[in-house]
């Protein structure tokens, strides 16, 4: 991925508390030469010194099958996004799209099927725990259990390079920064609003 100096982040942490905040990602590989893809929710873990990122996907996908081929598979994690109206700035100038997006590299394998139940243990415990009736592994029937698995394909991925890109107008002057952070909160969709949120954040942070 292409970052000009002024956008890219280096901050370990920084980059995997994003990851960890935008976890639906798309893991990309290649089969006979052409791209293939799959969109799926993703989980970050660390294993001595070394970082992970486990998931599942269905067992007709045959992306899995790619795994044991590619030498690089590639995850991408995208935040919010939104479009920058050269209009709001001091002097003239071009309009541009600022975004959040990182790029994981990594080597993937398959999960033993105890890894497999082990992850998804901890998959439901993450988005079911906090809920009124939550939905826990330990919850759930073995003929069901059995079923499902028998449908699924688990892997991890290790992580050998990240590239991460904050595009949020840090090569503005401060006039023009905090127009735009204006100007995006008076869009009406959903982006936009993130979009001056984050840059707010930024902001009080000395961007």
């Amino acid at each position: 991925m292409y970052v000009p100096k002024y956008f890219k982040v280096t901050n370990v942490d920084e980059i995997w508390d994003f990851v960890q905040k935008n976890s639906f990602g798309t893991i990309v590989t290649t089969e006979q030469g052409k791209p293939i893809a799959t969109h799926l929710p993703l989980k970050l873990m660390k294993e001595g010194d070394s970082y992970y990122m486990t998931g599942h996907m269905a067992y007709g996908n045959p992306q899995w099958r790619t795994f044991e081929t590619c030498e690089d598979v590639l995850v991408m994690f995208q935040g919010p996004h939104a479009y920058i109206s050269s209009s709001w700035y001091e002097e003239e100038n071009v309009p541009t799209w600022n975004y959040q997006a990182v790029h994981v590299y990594g080597t993937a394998s398959i999960l033993h099927e105890e890894e497999l139940k082990e992850d998804l243990t901890m998959l439901l415990q993450k988005y079911e725990k906090h809920r009124k009736n939550p939905v826990l592994w330990d919850k759930l029937s073995p003929q069901l259990l059995e079923k499902q698995l028998k449908g699924i394909v688990g892997f991890k991925i290790k992580v050998q390079e990240i590239q991460a890109a904050n595009k949020l107008s840090q090569n503005r002057n401060e006039e023009d920064y905090q127009n735009i952070v204006n100007k995006l909160y008076e869009e009406k969709d959903m982006n936009s609003q993130q979009m001056a949120q984050l840059m707010e954040r930024k902001l009080k942070k000395g961007k």
